[in-house]
């Protein structure tokens, strides 16, 4: 989905008009400390082989609380998101990282109210995938329905583009487990490209601590 860009060593970095945190952005590589899901034993349905990303993409999410999510993938869309209070990145915080682990193209609109229906309920009850039930982590406090979250998301995969590569339209929600070593993510959502095919995704992340990632 997305093309890798790496430039020769000896050459200058292009100017860049995405946002870097903490020194992350395209054609970078980040470096992960694997303690950070090893620690979660066996329990853990998060696996990722390596401990190096190479970054080929990267999204921006704009919340109307004003911050921002800023998101870094890999070509076989790992994803690393971080929190910021500002668009380029500065004021960043709540890390986590994201592996894939299911991706569905729904037949009909049967099977897009299905799976709204599922994001809306306070547990998410993963048989059919092949995973156990998350509790809702969005709007824990209740366990009444509560519709997901819908957002836009603007994807680059080139530093110096002046238009995007997509646009992606999302509804999403997002619930975690708590483990004996610690707490386990996942976020559920269904994808709507600008001008592509709707798909219904399912990630499984934990989250990061700033000591177990550099770039």
């Amino acid at each position: 989905m997305f093309k890798k860009l790496f430039g020769s060593s000896n050459k200058a970095e292009p100017a860049s008009k995405l946002a870097a945190v903490r020194n992350i952005t395209v054609g970078r590589t980040v470096s992960l400390d694997p303690l950070a899901w090893r620690r979660l034993g066996e329990e853990t349905r998060f696996a990722l082989d390596r401990d190096v990303l190479d970054i080929s993409a990267q999204g921006l999410i704009s919340l109307e609380s004003g911050q921002f999510v800023h998101r870094f993938y890999t070509d076989d869309h790992v994803m690393l998101q971080a929190m910021s209070d500002d668009e380029a990145g500065l004021e960043n915080y709540d890390f986590s990282l994201f592996v894939p682990w299911t991706s569905a193209y729904p037949p009909g609109e049967r099977e897009r109210r299905v799976w709204r229906d599922r994001l809306s309920a306070p547990v998410f009850h993963g048989a059919a995938e092949d995973l156990p039930d998350y509790p809702r982590f969005w709007f824990s406090e209740s366990d009444a329905i509560q519709p997901p979250v819908t957002l836009w998301e603007t994807v680059w995969d080139d530093r110096t583009a002046t238009k995007p590569y997509a646009r992606i339209f999302q509804t999403c929600m997002l619930y975690a487990r708590e483990l004996a070593g610690g707490r386990e993510l996942m976020i559920a959502l269904e994808q709507q490209p600008e001008g592509g095919e709707t798909t219904h995704e399912i990630m499984i992340g934990i989250p990061l601590e700033m000591a177990e990632f550099r770039a």
